[in-house]
């Protein structure tokens, strides 16, 4: 890829819609816009373009005005940084005035804007993450990103030492983007020592942060490669705070693959760090997980072991646990069996979901209490002793079958 192949006038996304109209509306009058970041490097690859961000030489207060004035609403999401939340037909565009970093305190810096494009470009992460385009599709490039995107090399822009102190997050930002972008190689030599340098600089991060670039990572193209490296380094025990399982991990993606499943960043996780609830514990407090990404991943961690290709017991699985976790704990003992990722015998297991819905146990309160069975403790007794009795029965419904399961339990309470 060369600076003068790269033209993107012929993108959809960039031409029409309101992208356009936002550009139409900055770009004139003695101030310049353009789309920047991730999604001209996407739309490079021929990758899809989704997040569009617009940078501009207009300062704060005059987009603010232009935005108003074409009828679009303007939100001050990060005015103290320069940037406008445009939102034209529900759709937002994040507009930031071009800048210069002044002083910088980890994340935070002090910032004066300015015209210069080379330096706004210069201030940014990565070279790949640093193009522009103009509305007339001619794709500027200040970096040297074209042919670090051709080698599909992610490469901190100037020192990389100088970038991390900036804001350490760029560390995991590194991997991420490098087991979304690269083709599965080393990453970057100077790169990959300036992260193990900086490396203690990842407990200043806010947990939640943390989360989000490593839920990304997991479920990115070459996040197997990746995380391999990021062990290497030192760099992932420091991350999850425990032991990790790579070979887990591998395995979890094939078999996603093998029943046609999406990447799962739970699921992925759960392979990667977790073997017993405990471990899920650790992960909730080290990343502040979400409450339902922390239930799942003890769910995950509770029992796996005993998961093994046997049909009728699998479907007790699935009808206490449901669908999700059923998926996730049959997934999580596959990649952990000596099985490999062709074996019949464990697909059939993780796709009985498909096959076979649970259904909703049968027997009411009422039924008891017709049988002479009080309210209360005796009645919660009996309903539980159903239930057992209809599940190893493997879920009969017909009424014969129904009635003396009932009439035991019944009997067995009134004696």
């Amino acid at each position: 890829m060369t600076a003068a192949a790269a033209n993107l006038s012929g993108a959809a996304w960039l031409t029409g819609g309101s992208l356009s109209r936002l550009l139409k509306v900055l770009d004139c009058d003695g101030e310049e816009a353009r789309a920047v970041g991730g999604a001209v490097r996407n739309a490079l690859l021929d990758m899809p373009v989704a997040e569009i961000d617009v940078a501009t030489t207009a300062v704060p207060d005059e987009v603010i005005r232009r935005a108003n004035a074409a009828g679009f609403k303007p939100v001050p999401t990060g005015i103290e940084h320069g940037t406008i939340t445009v939102v034209i037909d529900g759709a937002p565009f994040e507009v930031t005035t071009l800048r210069q970093d002044v002083e910088t305190y980890g994340r935070h810096a002090k910032v004066a804007f300015g015209r210069d494009w080379k330096a706004d470009a210069e201030r940014r992460d990565f070279t790949m993450n640093a193009f522009s385009v103009g509305r007339d599709g001619k794709v500027y490039d200040y970096v040297g990103g074209f042919d670090d995107l051709k080698a599909r090399r992610v490469r901190f822009i100037g020192d990389p030492a100088k970038r991390i102190a900036e804001d350490y997050l760029r560390i995991l930002r590194f991997f991420r983007f490098h087991a979304a972008y690269s083709n599965g190689g080393h990453p970057d030599a100077a790169g990959l020592a300036a992260c193990i340098a900086g490396r203690e600089g990842l407990d200043q991060l806010s947990r939640e942060r943390v989360r989000m670039e490593l839920l990304k990572l997991v479920v990115a193209k070459h996040a197997v490669p990746t995380l391999i490296a990021m062990t290497d380094a030192g760099l992932l025990l420091r991350v999850l705070g425990g032991v990790s399982y790579l070979a887990s991990f591998e395995n979890m993606a094939k078999a996603e693959a093998a029943i046609g499943a999406p990447a799962d960043p739970v699921q992925r996780l759960g392979a990667l760090a977790v073997s017993v609830p405990e471990d899920a514990e650790r992960l909730w407090q080290k990343l502040r997980l979400a409450n339902a990404e922390h239930e799942r991943l003890a769910s995950m961690g509770q029992e796996w072991r005993q998961v093994a290709p046997d049909e009728k017991q699998a479907r007790v699985l699935l009808y206490k646990l449901g669908p999700e976790r059923y998926t996730d704990r049959v997934l999580l003992a596959w990649s952990r069996s000596p099985a490999g990722a062709a074996d019949k015998d464990w697909h059939a297991l993780a796709t009985l979901p498909q096959r076979w819905t649970a259904p909703e146990f049968p027997v009411k309160a009422a039924d008891f209490m017709q049988r002479g069975v009080a309210k209360g403790p005796a009645l919660g007794a009996a309903l539980r002793a159903a239930e057992d009795a209809w599940i190893a029965a493997d879920f009969p419904n017909d009424a014969k079958a129904l009635a003396a399961i009932t009439d035991m339990a019944a009997k067995s309470e009134n004696s």
